[in-house]
């Protein structure tokens, strides 16, 4: 069985169109096809019929009667959506805050606290060893094997023998190896205690 089609085709007249005539001065035709009235009434539509229509807007020009430097800047507030915009970095002062947001499965709180939690957990190094792991730059915690790597890496590339006898690779060579000295006695102290710990 075949059945008709009831997709509105590109040439039909439009469905809303008012029972009228064509609005060209002098046309009886039946007014299905709407065009803009003017730049200024976009929404505010004129009713021709087909050939009407396509002669209108053959002859439509949007930019009539604007000078170029105003046809310029509407071509750039349209590429913005006709919306504001700032330079880079002139909106940086306005915070952003997570409040502000609409969050109806508080999905950004629990971001908040598993941070926080996160943040909870990793353990902070002792004060005395800050310093030295950041020399060596190193996280806490650090194992001994982690810290004879990182160690013999920075020995070799600030060894006063590899940079020629240089005053400020001397300084930096001295400062590894300071470093190191601290970290690996604590290491150890921290890995005697355990150890007795355990045994007793």
């Amino acid at each position: 069985m075949y059945r008709k089609s009831t997709r509105h085709r590109a040439f039909d007249p439009d469905p809303a169109a008012p029972e009228t005539v064509c609005e060209m001065p002098g046309c009886t035709a039946r007014a299905g096809y709407r065009a803009p009235r003017s730049r200024d009434s976009l929404n505010d539509y004129v009713w021709f019929c087909l050939d009407h229509v396509r002669d209108y807007n053959a002859r439509w020009d949007y930019y009539k009667g604007m000078s170029p430097g105003q046809i310029e800047a509407h071509i750039r507030a349209d590429t913005a959506w006709q919306r504001p915009s700032w330079k880079l970095g002139t909106r940086a002062q306005q915070s952003f805050s997570e409040e502000d947001v609409l969050d109806p499965l508080d999905l950004l709180s629990r971001r908040a606290k598993a941070r926080a939690a996160d943040h909870a957990a990793t353990p902070k190094p002792p004060p005395p060893l800050r310093q030295p792991l950041s020399t060596l730059g190193l996280d806490w915690p650090v194992s001994l094997d982690d810290l004879k790597s990182r160690y013999k890496s920075l020995a070799r590339q600030h060894h006063p023998d590899t940079n020629g006898g240089d005053k400020a690779a001397e300084e930096r060579f001295k400062a590894v190896n300071i470093a190191y000295a601290v970290i690996r006695a604590h290491l150890r102290e921290t890995t005697a205690e355990f150890a007795t710990a355990k045994a007793g």
